[in-house]
């Protein structure tokens, strides 16, 4: 099975640049001091990062097309959707680990700039096994099926960041001090070098983005096998999620239905995929379908609130 991909290595190096430039200015200009980042501050930035990937998507749309863009936008979305589950971890980790406010943005920024990479390689690595064994489609179809069930029936992962295996393993080959010493990663203690709290919980980070893409990448798949449209829509979705953090942190809880409208995300892309080769779902279809989910669980979540709401706590765990 052949892919046309419209990512020529001019397009490439241009995202890249595009990317990297955003990346500079929000840590090097918008971020210099560390902060507690308030909500205006986040509802502006999560705007910013949101209209720069609208800009991509219409860049698309003038050069590749209307399907062309439509596939980023329905893959943006998803990501986007799927990456609120990110968020509830996020929490965790930095309850778990105790990180002052002003140190979390220090912390996403970086945990975002490793899943560029972590991304990228899990994208080619599934285009690779899409073109050569294309029946590897119906084993992602079939797993985002599984995923959708099992978060229907098992709820949201409860995972433990201290006890992740990546994190332990860290620990045991590096010495760690007991002070985050104002958001350095590591430092020089007796002339032996050793890495703060803060590297540990952006080793956390990075091992809880794995999981996600694991689950995430497959559905793009689902909307577009063509590998630039994959990479270029997850990052544009991820590179806005530590502003989304910042603004949904405080409510995010009440969404309580939102599950329910990830699962069933999940699991339409897992049947599109499965019947792909008898019935092509069309784009449009998949973009409106998604559109659906999450709009009704959301409204479900404001209108059906449960009984046990008010008794649920700042933190979602």
């Amino acid at each position: 099975m052949s892919i046309h991909s419209i990512g020529t290595p001019g397009l490439w190096l241009g995202f890249a640049i595009v990317v990297l430039v955003s990346l500079s200015l929000d840590l090097g200009l918008f971020q210099r001091k560390p902060h507690a980042v308030g909500h205006r501050e986040a509802l502006l930035s999560s705007a910013g990062w949101i209209g720069l990937g609208l800009a991509f998507n219409l860049f698309i749309l003038s050069r590749f097309g209307r399907q062309r863009a439509l596939e980023f936008l329905t893959g943006f979305l998803i990501e986007k959707a799927l990456s609120v589950d990110n968020l509830f971890i996020f929490v965790v980790i930095f309850s778990i680990f105790a990180v002052p406010s002003r140190l979390h943005h220090r912390v996403l920024f970086w945990g975002v700039f490793g899943a560029f990479v972590m991304r990228g390689l899990f994208i080619g690595l599934g285009a690779a096994l899409v073109q050569n064994v294309h029946w590897i489609l119906y084993v992602f179809g079939g797993f985002l099926i599984y995923t959708a069930a099992r978060l229907v029936v098992l709820g949201e992962p409860r995972p433990h960041p201290d006890q992740n295996l990546m994190v332990r393993g860290f620990r045991r080959l590096v010495p760690v001090t007991r002070d985050y010493h104002e958001g350095r990663f590591c430092l020089r203690v007796d002339r032996t070098w050793h890495a703060t709290p803060l590297l540990v919980v952006l080793v956390a980070i990075e091992a809880s983005d794995v999981l996600f893409a694991v689950d995430s990448i497959p559905a793009v798949f689902a909307v577009t096998q063509d590998p630039f449209i994959v990479y270029t829509s997850n990052v544009f979705a991820i590179l806005g999620l530590r502003a989304l953090y910042f603004l949904l942190v405080g409510v995010i809880h009440r969404v309580h239905y939102l599950r329910f409208g990830l699962a069933a995300v999940l699991a339409f892309v897992g049947v599109k995929m499965l019947v792909e080769s008898i019935y092509p779902v069309p784009v449009i279809v998949s973009f409106a379908a998604v559109c659906a989910f999450l709009g009704l669980s959301v409204i479900a979540s404001v209108v059906f609130k449960p009984a046990s709401a008010d008794k649920t706590p700042a933190a979602p765990f």
